[in-house]
């Protein structure tokens, strides 16, 4: 089978060639929105029926000290065996020795430090998605925690061969401080390795991080057990029950890419949620609060909630996006989530005669991967929750009037170099850490026109964004809200205006699909 590496990316399909070299014109014929970019790899042992595997909630770390106003905490990146389908054991690189990783919940403004400590074959990095974090800690892709008596590449020369002069390696061991300075939102953190973020991803580290302050608190939104965090995940298995993977060096040490048919994106045929293949969760008739986060390397999914017996579909009312509580509620009957998106939603299951079956499906799926999980309504309850009209009061109220430049930036398929094959692009160019792209000013207001050959999630670091327009028109009913991760869809443009008042250093921007970030699809964003 032809070799694909990040440098030498020769063939991606024939849709992704006419694209390389007819630009957006050849990407005009996509528009019909195709359900995914990628291709999937088909597990090679027999899958279990969906609806009988109980969700799993990943557990609440506990801080080690609390002293000095800030929560410290401790994780050791490291293999583990555990049952994921039944009956079946598979290795999985981990967080805490679970995939997800364990969830950090912390408050609005009290900073929380996390210990890492890498006893994985390989460098690691850590990047809280969405946080709003200094630059020494968001995780920058060759800063990297080299595993005691690593033997490769050291930052500059690791192994996607590229030097980074600005790098900063620790063995062993890295605490990363994220103030927490930014609204309640639920947060990820994930490997950001340069070059092996997707593997990385794929072999199981990734986790939770909650935060939340008085406010929405007070708000009576479902909580406690009414409030699940379901992190969804589409995985493959091998014949061994290994995680499968397509990648050219199995050991993620020197040599980074895919075999060719995957390079516009790996997707699994096994849905996971918190881990578990297509769950089911006992609820009761009461009003729940989901938080979604799409996990997936490059699946993207439409959400819908179906009555199993009658097939009439349920509302979601969404109350937040990635960076937070909306302004008030949106009514969806279905959700498209993108690689890294998050959906903040309440479902009302007090509609249903108990022992009614609520099925999650996605609607860009077929055959198995249509389905997520289902909800079973066990027992009538009692609900004080609620959903108030207001939901928050301080969203960013940003004009174009207010930005000191606008910006233009093309994702898509290009020449890597004269000889190098074609790859994934940001502006014509492929990811290169020693190079400044986009340099803006502490507290400016830009605005940001993007544009897609096929689905592009495309993810700033360090700060939010609203969303402006999509295609010259108003912005879709899910766009609502404040946002980190925008969803291009096959010849989309869509334009977004944010404010750069975090904190100055270097950050990136990138493509969400994780395959295609790999592979060339990020760029600096250097705040001065």
């Amino acid at each position: 089978m032809p070799e694909l590496t990040r440098r030498r990316l020769l063939a991606v399909g024939g849709a992704l060639g006419l694209m390389a070299a007819g630009g957006l014109t050849a990407a005009a014929g996509l528009s019909r929105r195709p359900a995914a970019t990628g291709a999937e790899l088909r597990s090679a042992v027999p899958l279990p029926p969906a609806f009988r595997v109980p969700l799993p909630l990943p557990a609440v770390l506990k801080p080690v000290a609390t002293s000095g106003g800030v929560d410290r905490y401790e994780i050791t990146q490291r293999e583990v065996t555990a049952e994921i389908l039944p009956g079946t054991r598979t290795r999985l690189w981990t967080y805490g020795g679970t995939f997800p990783g364990p969830t950090i919940e912390s408050r609005r403004g009290r900073p929380v430090t996390v210990a890492h400590r890498n006893e994985l074959p390989v460098p690691t990095v850590v990047h809280l998605h969405g946080g709003r974090t200094p630059a020494a800690s968001d995780g920058y892709p060759t800063d990297l925690v080299l595993p005691e008596g690593w033997s490769g590449g050291h930052g500059g020369g690791h192994g996607g061969g590229m030097h980074d002069p600005r790098a900063v390696t620790t063995v062993l061991t890295r605490d990363y401080t994220f103030p927490l300075d930014q609204r309640p939102t639920l947060l990820w953190y994930h490997d950001h390795r340069m070059d092996f973020t997707a593997p990385a991803i794929w072999r199981g580290l990734a986790g939770l991080h909650v935060v939340r302050d008085d406010a929405e608190e007070s708000l009576g939104l479902p909580a406690g057990p009414r409030e699940l965090p379901l992190m969804i995940a589409d995985r493959s298995f091998a014949a061994d029950g290994s995680l499968d993977y397509p990648s050219l060096d199995p050991a993620l040490r020197d040599r980074p890419g895919v075999r060719e048919p995957y390079a516009a994106g790996v997707l699994g045929d096994v849905v996971l949620v918190n881990g578990a293949p297509w769950p089911v969760h006992e609820v009761d008739a009461a009003r729940y609060r989901l938080r979604l986060l799409n996990a997936s390397n490059a699946r993207h999914y439409e959400l819908a909630l179906v009555d199993e017996g009658d097939g009439r579909t349920v509302d979601f009312v969404q109350v937040g996006a990635d960076q937070g509580l909306l302004a008030a509620p949106v009514k969806h009957s279905t959700l498209p989530v993108a690689p890294a998106e998050r959906y903040d939603v309440v479902v009302d299951f007090s509609r249903f005669p108990v022992g009614t079956l609520v099925k999650l499906v996605n609607r860009l799926g077929s055959g198995r991967t249509g389905e997520v999980m289902a909800f079973r309504v066990a027992r009538k309850a009692v609900d004080d929750s609620r959903i108030p009209a207001v939901l928050s009061t301080d969203l960013p109220t940003w004009r174009r009037s207010e930005a000191v430049r606008t910006r233009d930036f093309s994702f898509r398929a290009g020449r890597m170099g004269e000889d190098d094959g074609h790859g994934w692009l940001i502006g014509g160019l492929p990811f290169d850490p020693a190079r400044s792209d986009v340099s803006v000013r502490l507290g400016d207001v830009e605005v940001w026109r993007l544009i897609a050959d096929v689905h592009h999630p495309v993810h700033l670091h360090l700060t939010g964004f609203r969303i402006l327009s999509r295609g010259g028109e108003a912005p879709l009913a899910h766009d609502a809200g404040l946002k980190d991760t925008v969803s291009l869809r096959p010849g989309e443009s869509a334009e977004i205006i944010t404010r750069f008042d975090g904190y100055r250093g270097r950050y990136l921007f990138h493509c969400h699909n994780a395959e295609h970030e790999d592979m060339g699809m990020m760029a600096n964003l250097e705040v001065t």
